[in-house]
């Protein structure tokens, strides 16, 4: 059975790149930056020869893990795949002020999908990281 949820792990073609993008414009802060390879990494990541680095990245109760591969070389994701794929859709996030953060991040030349829809029970919108992952942004309504 499981207990809680621990992290999300993404593969990324540029880890300087991915923390920037996570770090300076969506907030969250460094944990922990570290190469990886040998057998241990080889065993759980079912990759012969595995090589590359590691960061990982938390705000509040939300931790991802970014993997760069020296090798195996990945192949690049498509950076408009859509969300009808199989495999991870989006994760979404939690924030405060919706219209702010994509009038900033718009700014920024973040891609979204739409502006901020209202939806009733929720604010939300869906804008794409430098690799092409969808993240969901959702503003709760204030509490009665």
């Amino acid at each position: 059975m499981i207990t809680a949820f621990n992290h999300v792990g993404i593969s990324v073609a540029n880890l300087e790149r991915s923390i920037g993008f996570y770090r300076d414009l969506l907030g969250m802060q460094v944990i922990q930056e570290v190469p990886f390879e040998g057998e241990r990494y080889e065993s759980i990541l079912g990759l012969k020869g595995a090589k590359g680095r590691i960061a990982i990245l938390r705000i509040g109760n939300l931790e991802l893990e970014f993997f760069e591969f020296e090798r195996p070389v990945g192949r690049p994701a498509e950076p408009n795949r859509p969300v009808c794929d199989a495999g991870i859709a989006h994760f979404a996030v939690q924030v405060e002020d919706l219209t702010g953060l994509y009038a900033r991040l718009k700014a920024a030349g973040v891609v979204f999908h739409c502006p901020p829809i209202d939806f009733g029970c929720a604010i939300a919108t869906y804008l794409r990281d430098p690799d092409g992952n969808v993240i969901e942004m959702l503003q709760m309504p204030a509490s009665a």
